[in-house]
């Protein structure tokens, strides 16, 4: 299932949320028809959080059903609240924007090549998968780039084939190259998704919503 809609205003709503296959954990101001339309399309249970005291939650944590990367800034009762739903634990770097930097499923993760071997490490060991650091599209913070399920990837419209089949490789889906919200590369940015269903920025057009229908499988 795929549905449109906007965090107050703004289409790049992936900021703002994040999800696995159960949970979304989504900015504690979010609008109540902003966490029905992820329930809806996602079938998850959303979590009404901070991190660091902010609200661009999905910038800040990378996720997958194995556990949570959060920044190192998020506070100790913004840390109890992700850990009543799945083992996470806070970045201690300054690459710490986690679901910028990190691009993952439950089968493998890309991270920003800039981390040194020690974090990538301690990513691989949260979240359960064996990460590969690498830039796609040119763009080091791969968890902007790209949207991944664990079912299929869209990424950077200027994605070359070597960093598709990177994708492949490691993540274990294959992926299409598309935009959101009307032309932007940021892709994301636009899109909160699993392997169910995907809520897309609504300025998103009909012919980059068939991509991203394609591109995560949603049929």
């Amino acid at each position: 299932m795929m549905g449109l809609s906007r965090y107050g205003g703004n289409p790049n709503i992936g900021v703002f949320a994040v999800a696995n296959e159960s949970f979304a954990f989504v900015a504690g101001d979010a609008a109540p028809e902003f966490t029905r339309a992820l329930e809806s399309a996602l079938d998850v249970k959303t979590i009404m959080t901070t991190v660091a005291g902010s609200f661009v939650v999905g910038s800040l944590v990378a996720m997958n059903s194995n556990g949570a990367v959060v920044s190192g800034l998020a506070e100790p009762r913004e840390l109890e609240t992700l850990n009543e739903c799945l083992p996470c634990i806070a970045l201690d770097d300054p690459l710490n924007a986690a679901g910028n930097n990190i691009l993952v499923n439950d089968k493998g993760a890309i991270v920003n090549p800039c981390y040194d071997e020690p974090v990538i490490r301690q990513i691989s060991d949260a979240l359960g998968v064996e990460c590969v650091p690498a830039p796609i599209a040119g763009v080091n913070t791969v968890g902007s780039a790209c949207k991944v399920t664990n079912k299929g990837c869209v990424c950077h419209a200027d994605a070359s084939d070597d960093d598709l089949a990177l994708i492949q490789d490691v993540l274990k889906v294959e992926a299409i190259r598309t935009t959101v919200n009307h032309g932007s590369r940021v892709v994301g940015a636009g899109i909160i998704a699993n392997s169910k269903g995907a809520v897309v920025g609504d300025e998103t057009t009909p012919i980059e919503m068939g991509k991203i229908e394609d591109g995560l499988v949603l049929y």
